[in-house]
């Protein structure tokens, strides 16, 4: 009787390099990953959720780190929260969506099943400029096929997705850590016959975010 809510989860972590095998070049690369990783979540809205990550930024010291940035799909809504928490920091949109974006695109382009060889061809192209951050390549031939509306996402984003540029800069280019994240949550909260009330799910969750960070001792001190 109290409606839909959405689970909102935000993550706060540190940057490291390791070499390894790059999936998309095919070659061994220095590549970023998340550590040290902290949590908070929240089922409500985004007005819910922003301080609940502005406190999980402060407690970790990301207003005064030297290089920030903020990592999320391409949910309008997300940007506004990272204008609020992070506003000097980069903003990238996570490269897993970016790269689903196009691969619709390309099955809109090359709807028959007599055209798939052409689609892959297409798709390894544009997402080779996607990877080195081309996007206006790929705005300009969404544009020259007549389809403005497949555009528009990439226009709307493409200063989110300069993901050669940011690679350089040492930062992760995909949500991976949130995405992992997000599961973790629900497992907790959407076992067989488990059932919630607003308040009891969003007490949980502060404990589960705990576990999750490592921080539950923390927690378990304070509010002793």
């Amino acid at each position: 009787g109290e409606g839909w809510r959405e689970l909102k989860v935000g993550a706060v972590f540190d940057v490291e390099m390791r070499l390894e095998h790059n999936a998309q070049t095919k070659e061994l690369d220095e590549m970023a990953h998340g550590v040290n990783l902290h949590y908070t979540a929240v089922l409500g809205s985004k007005d819910d959720f922003t301080p609940a990550l502005w406190a999980l930024a402060v407690d970790n010291d990301v207003p005064t780190a030297r290089d920030r940035a903020v990592i999320g799909d391409g949910a309008l809504w997300i940007w506004n929260v990272a204008e609020d928490i992070c506003p000097d920091g980069q903003q990238i949109v996570d490269w897993y969506h970016a790269a689903q974006h196009l691969s619709e695109a390309s099955h809109l382009l090359y709807p028959d099943e007599d055209d798939n060889q052409n689609r892959l061809r297409w798709l390894k192209t544009y997402k080779d400029h996607l990877y080195m951050g081309r996007i206006r390549k790929i705005i300009a031939v969404l544009n020259k096929r007549g389809r403005d509306d497949l555009a528009l996402y990439f226009e709307r984003h493409q200063r989110r997705m300069q993901y050669l540029k940011f690679r350089e800069e040492g930062f992760p280019i995909g949500s991976g850590t949130i995405e992992s994240g997000v599961k973790q949550f629900k497992h907790r909260l959407a076992g067989t016959g488990m059932r919630w009330n607003i308040d009891n799910a969003n007490r949980m969750l502060v404990l589960r975010a705990a576990v999750l960070g490592d921080d539950f001792d923390a927690l378990w001190d304070a509010v002793a």
